[in-house]
């Protein structure tokens, strides 16, 4: 078996206006990497646009809020247009929002079949920011909080653990798995930073786990924080899939944030999590593109992710 790569190109017309860091060149910047040779082995697919997605988005989400969200859509004909001072609405981005969506589904599916060891979902715009009633931070569609319970309500896997490592907090997952205990959400990420939640004290129902840093911290820190807030945690929570939020803005190199972080720190949370999906679900693992807003830090951290994604599936 090998590690699957979902993305498609629809993707990069998700428009969000110039200037804008959550931009189409993110997708390209990927795309590029991950042709090199060392990824030959890949497994390739495109993000479906399934009929049933929107079912399994209303999991996560409210529906008024997604009906609100496809109205918008609907009206947009050209442009782009604010939700917030940093969530943008183009004429193509209902078409990307939903197929960053059923790339986690198609994702679970080939994981859980065992069609694939793992995989993953290089999407866009991101999700992690995106609460269960509001879109935020770039963030339309909580695409990880979905997939997570889509494996449950499609699979029957009952305990799903989220570990998130953007530079910025992943409030939404946070708020959607706030009070179900079979749903372990572990977060490392700068504070104070947006959207300003992830504060240790915020543990939901003892499932939640955060670990802040510091502007400024790297590795020893990174580290320190990931070894002792999120993996004895996740150990102990025995998960049944590893899902991982990837954000890569906490690379020293991106404008966004503050923390010292290299491509090898990926390498290793990702060895880290690949470990825990070894020992307690089959080695199920399925990872979703988060930030990452530095175009060459964006693409060399992909890079050393999947590597591991692959090296972990052979």
């Amino acid at each position: 078996m090998t590690t699957l790569l979902i993305t498609h190109p629809a993707f990069v017309h998700h428009e969000t206006g110039e200037g804008h860091p959550e931009r189409p060149d993110r997708m390209r910047a990927i795309d590029r990497v991950l042709q090199d040779a060392r990824f030959s082995e890949l497994a390739r697919r495109e993000a479906s646009l399934r009929p049933d997605d929107l079912d399994f988005v209303a999991l996560a989400h409210r529906k008024d809020y997604v009906q609100g969200l496809s109205r918008l859509a609907e009206q947009i004909k050209d442009g782009h247009q604010h939700i917030d001072d940093d969530t943008v609405v183009s004429p193509g981005s209902w078409e990307a929002a939903r197929r960053g969506v059923s790339a986690g589904l198609d994702a679970v599916d080939q994981v859980v079949r065992g069609d694939v060891s793992n995989a993953f979902c290089q999407v866009r715009p991101p999700g992690h920011h995106a609460e269960s009633n509001r879109a935020l931070g770039f963030c339309l569609f909580n695409n990880i909080a979905i997939a997570a319970h889509y494996a449950r309500a499609k699979h029957g896997l009952e305990r799903l653990a989220v570990v998130d490592f953007d530079v910025h907090h992943g409030n939404g997952t946070q708020q959607i798995f706030w009070s179900d205990k079979n749903l372990f959400y572990g977060s490392t990420h700068q504070m104070p930073l947006f959207p300003g939640t992830g504060a240790l004290q915020e543990t939901g129902v003892g499932n939640i786990f955060n670990a802040p840093l510091r502007a400024g911290d790297g590795r020893d820190n990174f580290e320190e924080a990931f070894r002792d807030r999120i993996l004895g945690p996740l150990h102990n929570f025995s998960p049944d899939m590893v899902m991982i939020s990837a954000g890569f803005d906490g690379h020293h190199r991106d404008p966004l944030g503050g923390l010292e972080l290299v491509e090898d720190d990926f390498r290793w949370a990702t060895e880290a999590l690949a470990d825990v999906a070894r020992r307690h679900a089959n080695g199920r693992m399925v990872s979703m593109l988060e930030g990452g807003y530095d175009l060459q830090g964006l693409a060399r951290s992909v890079a050393a992710h999947v590597s591991v994604l692959m090296q972990t599936g052979a």
